[in-house]
């Protein structure tokens, strides 16, 4: 493994193109938070509070990678992410805002006088957290295709043709411009992009394994590794292939 690819899976990110991403995000706050002037940093001009702003968002960035890197990666994923969310953003927060506020005492002459002040800070930093690493959630969860279990039932249930009505779903493939719906009850073909789809499955736990393959994580019956390649095989026998991109998420949450 070369030094570049140990430091991609130092963070949260696969891929330059990731982190890339990731920084855009947090460049693109600073701005916003310099701009409105957040949490009374509006007192000062418009190039320091650029500056302070896009040093602390960095400098939190990289935190943060730390941080999401053990809360999304390292352990067991919990059944709420809003949990998990609150959890890293505390354990963001606290040792980051001794950082924040030695810096806005030396940026701007602030003055903590008491225990309110500290804790309106900490309430700060822990919002913006929140906001951050909410935001890189949502994104990532687009990008990969991760569908999550919930009560509601999936908006694509009501897309099943009328054979098809009351079944599990299994998989979903693209073939051209339509998808073979995998079920409980048979196959059929939609007419439908594979990502529009995945965007209406949330609501049953599942992922997408290859370009033009989703699957939905209780219809595994069995899972192989061979070759370089990994091969998901469903309830009724139909192998979904798993593609080099998908599998270390797939490895990491278990499937394979």
């Amino acid at each position: 493994m070369t030094a570049l690819q140990r430091l991609l899976r130092w963070g949260p990110y696969d891929n330059i193109r990731e982190w890339v991403r990731g920084l855009v995000v947090t460049v693109t706050a600073a701005g916003f938070l310099a701009f409105a002037g957040a949490f009374g940093s509006g007192r000062a001009a418009p190039a320091p509070r650029f500056g302070y702003w896009l040093g602390l968002m960095l400098v939190g960035w990289l935190w943060g990678a730390v941080v999401s890197n053990f809360f999304f990666r390292r352990i067991g994923r919990p059944q709420a992410l809003w949990l998990r969310i609150l959890v890293s953003a505390l354990a963001l927060s606290i040792p980051y805002s001794i950082v924040v506020g030695f810096v806005t005492v030396w940026a701007f002459g602030a003055v903590f006088s008491g225990p309110a002040d500290v804790a309106e800070l900490l309430l700060s930093v822990t919002v913006i957290a929140a906001v951050m690493i909410s935001i890189n959630v949502l994104i990532d969860r687009g990008t990969t295709g991760i569908t999550s279990a919930s009560a509601e039932p999936p908006k694509f249930m009501e897309r099943l043709p009328l054979k098809l009505r009351g079944a599990e779903i299994w998989a979903v493939e693209a073939e051209d411009h339509y998808l073979r719906l995998h079920t409980s009850k048979g196959q059929d073909l939609i007419l439908m992009r594979l990502s529009d789809a995945i965007a209406e499955l949330e609501g049953i736990e599942g992922a997408q394994v290859h370009r033009s393959w989703w699957v939905a994580r209780d219809a595994i019956a069995e899972a192989r590794r061979g070759d370089g390649r990994a091969t998901l095989t469903l309830k009724d026998g139909v192998e979904a292939p798993v593609s080099r991109s998908y599998a270390r998420l797939l490895r990491e949450r278990g499937w394979i």
